[in-house]
């Protein structure tokens, strides 16, 4: 496993255990909806740099587009029409509850990391020379 892969696997694992973590034990109006909303993107970006681990153009812009576009789902209740509502596991992978303020927080966490690409790019950029 190269280095990049190596980090993004690292920084996966701890952010995933940290939204657990999240999830099972902070029951606040601030973290839990919103920190964990932010930080959900970050952690699939982190996946998906395990797997590409080369920069992917544009890839927060897409990750903001997937998180936002199950939020729509959510919207159509799409765990119901699955008929999956009665499983836990499944309402809280999916979603069940439509808010806005979940896209804003999937934004916020991708301009982080689009922020985190520049600076990176830039450091590249500098280091050839």
């Amino acid at each position: 496993m190269n280095k990049k892969r190596l980090f993004y696997a690292i920084a996966f694992f701890v952010l995933l255990v940290v939204e657990v973590l999240i999830a099972l034990f902070v029951h606040d109006s601030f973290i839990r909806p919103y920190i964990g909303d932010v930080l959900v993107v970050i952690v699939l970006y982190c996946f998906i740099r395990i797997i590409v681990p080369e920069r992917v153009s544009l890839l927060p812009l897409w990750i903001f587009i997937f998180a936002a576009g199950v939020e729509v789902l959510q919207l159509l209740g799409l765990v119901d029409r699955l008929g999956l509502g009665d499983n836990k596991f499944f309402r809280v992978l999916i979603g069940s509850v439509f808010d806005i303020k979940d896209i804003a927080c999937y934004a916020v966490g991708c301009a982080i990391l689009g922020v985190y690409e520049g600076i990176r790019a830039y450091k590249n950029r500098h280091s050839r020379q």
